[in-house]
Order: structure tokens, then C-alpha cells, then sequence
């Protein structure tokens, strides 16, 4: 993938047309069927593999005659990139000269992808010859695929381009088919050359697992990145694919988040991007952040992501301005997170919670746990921003946060003889819906302020060392990371997508949060699951996975319904790796604190090409969890 491109087969490198398979090109099928067949045979698939994000590697082969032994006597490999360009290479391991016929089947819809979901493709397109290879029209668009070299012959109503190779004895000849929208050219990337907004991040050192899912998250993030198409400079990140190849405002939020350590580039563009759709009308909803509703499980009613993203906004500024974002581009972004800030004074009662799904129903609507933990990080995080640059509001901000903090201790938690709980969230009338859910784990996300300090947090110590205990337990730890709903509860589903299935964005949050806190080794064992379960998925994690617990032998189980990649799982591994040195930048006083993970869960870590003040910057985590600057920016400090 490299969107806006992408292609989709199974692991035999054939697409045959069904399910998803195909060539996509900003959410069209372009080709839906791309079959090989050599001297009228099906090439036996022996491998396939990732090269990139946006390339695979499939490996085949065939036996021309049935007189020649066991051994094959072609291999046939086929490199497909995203954007829609393929090479075909057969190489002769006869020891005779070879002369093969090589047919290509080619065939599309060019249906959208959300029909192809739905199941609603429709039949295949008629094609016609046109130039080196095939075209075909449709009311709503055209597509071409052109070979090099030109076919010897081309059928039509077939859709059957042909070719007579002739092979030396270990020789060699490629075939390359180029997939286009008619009169398009070829698909540039966002994430690729040296614009990329996302360094190139390595990690090195006792565990080879660290590395590769580093290298991989943000090979992923890269493939994910868009471009707002008015304002060609400013990035941000689709959501996934291959369902949600659009922008989702709070998960684009939450992956610039994660991915600060990469740069603040990507934060900036997103802010900007969604800065432009902020309401501005007068009205309860002033200030607020659209989003889509999202389905919160089964204890649950669906939720307004609207509601998230307004919270996050000004707190992603706060962040980002703390790890170098140049202050123009703060200067720029203070208003719309002000209006957010005033959202949230005003849509909220004194002492009150925020509600679901928006402020003129706020009466009655449903109070959750996780927002309750997103307003109260906004409101000290933006009262740091505003303070920082001379602007009004901080002390409101900051007296709301702790009226707001006192109630949440008294209210949301469920004392009970084994210590107590939060609650997943308080009804309209007061009463709790006392679920452990993997949602909890935002209650020890505080937030960095100045100085390398960290926010305080909406739990009282003895409440969060209880909270610890739960997250670490084994009805929320899989084993393969925190699972979404506790094994215990009523309705708990290990494919609940928020029922018990592990969420990666969660365990990540639960990891850096309870490290921070001081529980390592609950931290640790999360950690060293979700990196197994990336091992089992080499690498690209899904959103969520099945939450059943490990076992020696086992795998996780990806979800039918889940993206993969997923920006937000993808930004998950590089928080998950980074936050092992407990980097706490604050790039406008010079200076960066380090709080490492003591116990090193990983041993030795070396993290490079990461960056702080908009400069390069490594650190080292030795065995003991000793951190050391190996690479900074001039004049930046080691901060107490």
C-alpha cells in the first residue's frame, strides 16, 4: 500500500477477481483479475513476502513437461507494487533451451471499494485492445493496462494478452504490466522520498524483534499518509486499510500523538487539516471537531468521536509544542485549540462530566470513563499552551480540572472488598455501568507539561495502584496485549471488537502509563506480549486482534472486521518502542528528560533517527535501564 494506491491478493500472487483482489487507485478497483499461466499451466506458489509497505514478492514455479523428473524447470517471479505496476520474471533452471507461451488473463469492474465489500462489484467490463494491452469504460471511469514489452497477440473478449519467451539455459525475461487510470501516470506517494514529515526512526540492540517492528510501523505510517488536496502541504494519516483509506479525526489525532518521536510534522499538518472543518457557527457545538459515531461494544451506546477530537486537539498542540513545533505554526493553531478549550468550559456544567453524544443533550447522555480522562488532560495541557504564550484561561482551565478530578475519585470509582474499580461510565441518572474495560487504561495517559513533568492524573495514588493491579491481572492481560473487556465480565467476546479483543492503541497507552507510574513490571508484560504478537503477524499489527489467552504454541487471531495496517496500531509499535527511554522533551526551555523503563523488558535498546527540536536525536537504554544522549540538538539539555 502507498495510498492513495493499493493492492490486495492472496498469498499465491494470482488475482482471481474474488473478494477483495485487485488494484485500487484512490478507492476505485482499477484491475480485479491478473492471472499468469505459463505453457498453459498455473504457476505452483512456493513463496510470498512483504518487500515494503508497498511492494510484495511472489515466488512460483513450473514443470513445462511431464517427462522431465521431479525438478521444476521455471521459476516465476512476480513483483507487485502498490502503485500498479507488476513484473512478471520467469528464469530457466533448464539445462536446454526453453521457448514458453506466457498468458496474462486480465479483467475489472472498476467497481468502488465499498461495493466490493459489500459484495455489490457487479459483473466484469468488456475490454478492447488498445495500444501494448487492454482497456476498459465504464459510465463512471476508464482504466488501461499497458505491457512492456507489447504482447505478440491480444484477445479482447478474453481479456488474454500473449507472449513466446525464449529462455537460454539459466536465462532470464521479464514481462512488466503498468496499471492506470486512463490518461493517469503514476501514483506519488506521500510518504516517500526525502518530504516525508516521518524520520526514519531505527531501533537496534538485545531483542531483533524491536528493529523490525519499528522498521515496519513506520513503513506503515508512511503508506498511510494523504495529503489535504487544497493545502498539498499538509499530511496527515488515513485510518486504515483496507476498509477506511479517509481521514478519521480523533484516530488521525491519536497517531500524530504517538508518533511525536518521529517529528512534529505530521501533528501540524493533521491540525491544520482538521482545523479548517472546525465549527465556527454559533451554538452549543461551537469550536467542537466533527466526527463520525463509532460503536462502543456491547455495554455501551454507539459514541460521538467528534466529542475525542475536540479533546484531543489542543492537547496534540500542547504535546507537539513541547517537542519543537516551530512556534509560527503554534501561533497559527493557538485559536482553534482555544475554541476547543471553550468548548469544553462551556458544554460542560461546573463539576459536571462530559457527556455523550453532544452538549444539548448532555442531561441525560452517558459519561465514559476515557473521555472523562481526555477533557481533564485537555484542560491541563491547554492551560500549559495558553500560559506558555501569554494567553488568557489557564486558571480556569486548571480549577475545572481539579473540581472535575474530585468528583471523578468520588464518583466513577466502584469500591468493593478486592479494592475497586472505575466505572466504564455513569448514566444520565447518576447510576454506574461498573464494567473493567481496556478504555480504562487513558486514566493513566496524563499528558507531558514543561520542565519534563507530567500532568497529574484523574486517580488518587491508592486508586492507581489498584488500576495497576487489574491491567496487569490476567482477566485484562491476553498475554498478547490488554484486552478491550475484562475475561470476567458479562458479554466478554475475545472477537468483541470492544468486548474483549486486544486494541493495540490501548495497550500502548497502558504500557507508556503504567511505566510512568511506576509499574514496570505490569508494563513489561504487556509489552512483551503485544511484541509477540507483532512477531506473529511479521510485523504489521491490526487495530485488534482476538483476545483469547496465550498459549505456548499459539498465535493471535487477526479480527475479520480489522484494518491491517492501521495507522493507529501502526503508531502504537513506535510508542511502544520509544516510550522505553521515557523521552520528556520540552524544546522551548532546551531541554529533555529521561525517564527510562528500569527493568530494560527488552534488555539493551538503542533508538536512532529519532526527533526532538526538530533535530536528529538518539538515546541508548542499557540492561541495567540506564539511558545516555548519544545524538542531539545543539544546545538542547539533559533536563533533571
Amino acid at each position: 500500500m502507498a495510498l492513495p494506491a493499493l493492492a490486495v491478493s492472496t498469498d499465491q500472487g494470482q488475482m482471481n477477481g474474488q473478494g477483495l483482489e485487485g488494484f485500487y487507485r484512490a478507492g476505485r478497483r482499477l484491475l480485479s483479475r491478473c492471472q499468469v499461466r505459463v505453457a498453459g499451466r498455473e504457476p505452483v506458489a512456493v513463496q510470498a513476502r512483504m518487500l515494503s509497505a508497498d511492494s510484495a514478492r511472489f515466488v512460483a514455479t513450473v514443470l513445462p513437461s511431464a517427462d522431465g523428473g521431479p525438478d521444476p524447470d521455471v521459476v516465476v517471479e512476480r513483483t507487485r507494487h502498490a502503485d500498479g505496476t507488476e513484473r512478471i520474471t520467469l528464469r530457466s533452471a533448464a539445462s536446454r533451451p526453453l521457448r514458453l507461451p506466457i498468458e496474462v488473463s486480465l479483467g475489472t469492474d472498476l467497481a468502488e471499494l465499498g461495493a466490493v465489500a459489500s459484495g455489490r462489484a457487479g459483473p466484469e467490463l468488456p475490454a478492447s485492445v488498445h495500444d501494448s494491452g487492454m482497456r476498459w469504460s465504464s459510465g463512471t471511469g476508464h482504466c488501461m493496462v499497458t505491457a512492456v514489452p507489447a504482447p505478440k497477440d491480444a484477445l479482447a473478449s478474453a481479456g488474454l494478452l500473449r507472449w513466446e519467451l525464449h529462455l537460454a539455459p539459466g536465462g532470464t525475461q521479464s514481462v512488466e504490466l503498468r496499471v492506470r487510470p486512463d490518461g493517469g501516470g503514476p501514483v506519488r506517494a506521500v510518504g516517500h522520498g526525502a518530504t516525508s514529515p516521518l524520520s526514519s526512526a531505527r531501533a537496534a540492540g538485545d531483542d531483533p524483534a524491536a528493529q523490525r517492528l519499528l522498521d515496519a510501523s513506520v513503513a506503515d505510517l508512511r503508506a498511510l499518509l494523504l495529503r489535504d488536496p487544497a493545502h498539498p502541504a499538509d499530511v496527515y494519516v488515513a485510518a486504515g486499510a483496507p476498509w477506511r483509506c479517509g481521514l478519521a479525526p480523533a484516530e488521525a489525532l491519536t497517531t500524530a500523538r504517538m508518533a511525536l518521536p518521529l517529528g512534529t510534522r505530521l501533528a501540524v499538518g493533521t491540525l491544520r487539516t482538521l482545523a479548517r472543518g472546525q465549527l465556527t457557527e454559533a451554538g452549543p457545538r461551537t469550536g467542537m471537531i466533527p466526527g463520525p459515531i463509532r460503536d462502543a461494544g456491547p455495554h455501551l451506546p454507539p459514541s460521538c468521536t467528534g466529542i475525542e477530537a475536540t479533546l484531543l486537539f489542543p492537547a496534540l498542540l500542547a504535546e507537539a509544542w513541547r517537542w519543537g513545533t516551530p512556534e509560527k505554526d503554534v501561533e497559527e493553531l493557538l485559536p482553534p485549540a482555544e475554541r476547543c478549550l471553550r468548548w469544553l468550559l462551556g458544554a460542560v456544567e461546573d463539576g459536571e462530566f462530559v457527556r455523550d453524544p453532544h452538549p444539548d443533550r448532555r442531561s441525560d447522555g452517558l459519561a465514559r470513563c476515557e473521555i472523562q480522562a481526555h477533557a481533564h488532560r485537555a484542560a491541563l495541557l491547554g492551560a500549559d499552551l495558553l500560559d506558555g504564550h501569554g494567553r488568557a484561561g489557564g486558571a480556569d482551565l486548571r480549577a475545572w480540572a481539579g473540581r472535575m478530578r474530585a468528583r471523578f475519585r468520588e464518583e466513577f470509582w466502584l469500591a468493593d472488598r478486592v479494592g475497586g474499580r472505575p466505572a466504564a461510565a455513569r448514566l444520565g441518572d447518576g447510576r454506574p455501568v461498573p464494567f473493567l474495560t481496556g478504555g480504562a487504561a487513558h486514566l493513566l495517559d496524563t499528558g507531558l507539561l514543561g520542565s519534563g513533568a507530567l500532568a497529574p492524573g484523574l486517580l488518587d495514588k491508592v486508586q492507581t495502584e489498584q488500576l495497576a493491579r487489574l491491567l496487569g491481572g490476567p482477566a485484562m492481560d491476553s498475554g498478547w496485549g490488554l484486552r478491550s473487556l475484562g475475561a470476567k465480565e458479562a458479554a466478554y467476546n475475545p472477537f468483541g471488537h470492544r468486548g474483549g479483543a486486544v486494541r493495540v492503541h490501548e495497550t500502548a497507552v497502558a504500557v507508556s502509563g503504567l511505566a510512568a507510574a511506576g509499574y514496570e513490571k505490569e508494563a513489561g508484560s504487556l509489552l512483551r506480549g503485544a511484541l509477540a504478537a507483532a512477531m506473529a503477524f511479521e510485523c504489521r499489527l491490526p487495530e485488534m486482534y482476538g483476545g483469547e489467552q496465550r498459549s505456548e504454541g499459539g498465535a493471535p487471531l487477526p479480527h475479520p472486521a480489522a484494518c491491517r495496517p492501521a495507522a493507529i496500531s501502526a503508531a502504537a509499535g513506535v510508542q511502544l518502542l520509544t516510550g522505553l527511554a521515557g523521552m520528556r522533551p520540552d524544546a522551548p526551555a532546551g531541554t529533555v528528560t529521561l525517564r527510562p523503563v528500569r527493568s530494560a523488558p527488552l534488555g539493551e535498546v538503542g533508538l536512532t533517527g529519532l526527533r526532538v527540536s526538530g533535530a536528529p536525536f538518539s538515546v541508548r537504554v542499557s540492561r541495567l535501564g540506564l539511558a545516555m544522549v548519544e545524538e542531539a540538538a545543539d544546545g538542547l539539555q539533559l533536563g533533571v
